[in-house]
């Protein structure tokens, strides 16, 4: 049996269509050309020119590549392969010039995915819920908006102060966070992200249009007190009402919530709770 693991190209399509992957409507199948071009690279075990295992990564902020869409051909189940897969994918993106840190995101009851992880010899970060809603009403009180922060200065301190500083976990994209470099903050994204700073200048939140399936108002908060702010959700619901005159087609509130954060909402609340999504990663020094 030859088997053999390349770089996929755009030709490639069919390959990926015949296999038997289980997961209907699958994502990748929808955008297969743009998840080999640009920042995208997606790769390919073939065993006797058959397509059997397939997974690849994404670059972000140019430093940062994050691994996923891991697929194998159901025939070919217990060979091993995903875990090829990952090795050969981490040792390709460890040698891309300037990325400093190899992740992965995977749902916690997605236990096969964790083993191979694990197995590639990625740690474990955090573990977020990807909250979803459209409904706010059981979290507003009718308190004051908070005020837009223009100033970059301002905005690149809370930053600091708030994400660089304390090395925390920074939601760049709704699926994919990072921890905190400066790289994920240029000053093109602190213009276009929008920042609001509560009255007495000790919090701020960053809210920011993203597209996956669906259009969202993605939320960064960087404490643990969601429901005890006071004005925090009346923000988050006008920045979302704004963001819906947009784009005027379905668009969702995307917040990232640890588990004590989503245990902490209302029982009346309206979010979508999945099952958390686990960061794993390392530096690319510890390779």
């Amino acid at each position: 049996m030859l088997q053999q693991i390349r770089r996929l190209q755009i030709e490639d399509e069919a390959y990926f269509a015949a296999m038997d992957t289980g997961i209907e409507d699958d994502y990748i199948q929808r955008i297969f050309h743009r998840l080999v071009t640009d920042s995208n690279r997606l790769y390919g075990l073939f065993s006797d020119k058959q397509l059997v295992s397939l997974a690849g990564f994404s670059v972000y902020a140019k430093r940062y590549a994050m691994l996923g869409r891991l697929r194998t051909d159901r025939r070919y189940k217990r060979k091993n392969f995903s875990t090829e897969m990952m090795t050969y994918m981490i040792n390709e993106a460890v040698q891309l010039p300037g990325i400093h840190w190899i992740g992965a995101n995977t749902q916690e009851n997605n236990y096969p995915a964790r083993r191979v992880l694990e197995k590639s010899g990625l740690t474990p970060y955090i573990s977020l819920h990807g909250a979803t809603a459209s409904d706010t009403s059981a979290l507003t009180t009718g308190e004051e908006i908070w005020q837009p922060i223009h100033d970059l200065q301002k905005k690149k301190g809370w930053i600091n102060q708030a994400y660089i500083n304390n090395h925390a976990i920074f939601p760049y994209e709704c699926y994919y966070s990072f921890p905190a470099t400066e790289d994920l903050f240029t000053e093109e994204n602190l213009q276009t992200w929008e920042f609001y700073e509560n009255p007495t200048s000790t919090r701020f939140i960053i809210t920011k249009h993203d597209q996956k399936k669906y259009d969202y108002l993605h939320v960064a908060y960087p404490w643990n007190d969601i429901t005890r702010q006071a004005g925090l959700w009346e923000t988050i619901t006008y920045a979302y009402r704004k963001l819906c005159r947009r784009t005027k087609k379905p668009t969702f509130i995307w917040i990232d919530l640890t588990k004590e954060e989503a245990k902490a909402l209302p029982a009346n609340h309206a979010f979508e709770l999945p099952s958390p999504w686990i960061l794993y990663g390392k530096d690319r020094k510890s390779f």
